[in-house]
C-alpha cells in the first residue's frame, strides 16, 4: 500500500531533521510516524519543503512541487490544510489537525471547498482535541491520533533516586500563558530555596524576572533538552485553549518530570493528578503545588517513581498501528 504524505510549510526538513531545534511538534510528529509506517512494509512518501530529495529510513522524501511526477496513492494524509489533497486522486483521503478550528478560522484558511471536494476524514490528537472539531468541520468522519515522545525520550537513562536542584522549566511557546506563569512564579520563588525557572527563548526578561532566576534556555539539540528536563524537578505549564495535545508536557512525563499545570487546552489528558503531577483549580493552588514539588523531596520522589511505571507505555509503533487501524475502516 502507497501512502502519501503532504506538507507545505515554510519549515525546511526531512527524517534527518528530528534532532533539530528548527521544528517543531508537528514536524516532529510527521518524521516519526512515515518512519514507523515504513516499518510496517507500506512504501511511504513524504512530500513537502525538504532540503534535497532522499531516502531515509526507507521514507521516500521529495519535494511538493514534484507530486504531479509520480503515480496517485492508496492513502494520503494532508498536514493540516485541505488543499494539498487537490494534488492527488485517491480512494481515501485524511487531514491531520494539529490545531483547535473553528468555523470561522477554518473558511478564513479557505478550507471549506477543498475539504468539501475532497471529503477527508479528520485526525485529531486527543479528547479536547475531538470535542472542539464541529460537526461541520468534521462532516466526513473523525479519530483521535493520540501521539507519542521521540523514542529518545523513552530511551534515556533516568535515576529514581536521583534529586535535581529546584530547578523548574518551560518548555512550550511563550504566548502559551507564560504570562500567568510568572506571574505565579514571583510567589514561588519567594517561598523556595535557591529555585530557578528556565523558559524557552525567544523572551524578553524584565528586571523582575530576571531578579527572581528566571532564565532563558539556550535552543540547540534534543539531546540538550533532554539533559535539560533531567536536571528539572518539575515542569510548570498552565496550559492554553490551543494546546491541543502539548508534546512538552509528554516528553517530560517520559523522562520522569512530575507536570503542574492548570489544565488549560488538552494539559488535564497529560498528567494523571496526584499520580504524575498536579492539575490546579486555581492560581493559589498552581502555587502550591510547585512549592510542594521544589521544597518536599519526598513528594517529588513519589511522583518520579509513578512516572516511571507508565514510561514508554505509548510509543510511535503504538500511534502507527493506531494510524493503520483507522486507515482500514
Amino acid at each position: 500500500m502507497k501512502i502519501f504524505f503532504l506538507e507545505n510549510s515554510d519549515i525546511i526538513f526531512n527524517g534527518d531533521s528530528l534532532n533539530s531545534n528548527s521544528i517543531g511538534g508537528s514536524e516532529r510528529t510527521l518524521i516519526n510516524i512515515s518512519t514507523e509506517l515504513a516499518k510496517f512494509n507500506y512504501d511511504v512518501f513524504v512530500f513537502n519543503n525538504p532540503t534535497n530529495e532522499k531516502i531515509i529510513s526507507n521514507v521516500k522524501w521529495h519535494h511538493i512541487k514534484s507530486i504531479k511526477n509520480f503515480d496517485n496513492p492508496d492513502i494520503s494524509i494532508a498536514m493540516s490544510d485541505s488543499n494539498l489533497l487537490n494534488l492527488v486522486k485517491c480512494p481515501k483521503k485524511f487531514v491531520w489537525s494539529h490545531s483547535v478550528e473553528t468555523i470561522e478560522k477554518f473558511i478564513r484558511k479557505k478550507q471549506l471547498l477543498p475539504f468539501l471536494k475532497n471529503k477527508p476524514v479528520v485526525l485529531l490528537e486527543g479528547n479536547y482535541h475531538y470535542k472542539k472539531r464541529s460537526l461541520f468541520t468534521s462532516l466526513f468522519g473523525k479519530y483521535i491520533l493520540k501521539l507519542a515522545p521521540d523514542y529518545d525520550f523513552i530511551n534515556a537513562k533516568i535515576d529514581l533516586e536521583y534529586i535535581p536542584n529546584n530547578n523548574a522549566i518551560f518548555t512550550t511557546r511563550p504566548d502559551r500563558n507564560l504570562s500567568f506563569l510568572l506571574e505565579c512564579w514571583h510567589k514561588i520563588f519567594s517561598q523556595t530555596s535557591n529555585a530557578k525557572l528556565y523558559i524557552n527563548p525567544p523572551y524578553k526578561l524584565s528586571q523582575s524576572d530576571i531578579s527572581r532566576n528566571v532564565l532563558l534556555r539556550k535552543l540547540s539539540t534534543k539531546n540538550e533538552l533532554i539533559i535539560d528536563l533531567l536536571q528539572s524537578k518539575v515542569m510548570l505549564v498552565p496550559g492554553h485553549k490551543g494546546e491541543v495535545f502539548c508534546l512538552a508536557a509528554e516528553e517530560a512525563k517520559a523522562l520522569c518530570v512530575p507536570i503542574v499545570t492548570m489544565g488549560f487546552g488538552s494539559l488535564s489528558e497529560r498528567v494523571d493528578h496526584l499520580k504524575t503531577g498536579y492539575i490546579a483549580k486555581t492560581k493559589s493552588e498552581f502555587i502550591n503545588f510547585a512549592i510542594d514539588i521544589l521544597n518536599n523531596n519526598k513528594t517529588y520522589l513519589e511522583l518520579k517513581k509513578n512516572l516511571m511505571k507508565i514510561r514508554g507505555i505509548r510509543t510511535y509503533e503504538n500511534v502507527a498501528s493506531d494510524l493503520i487501524k483507522i486507515i482500514d475502516k
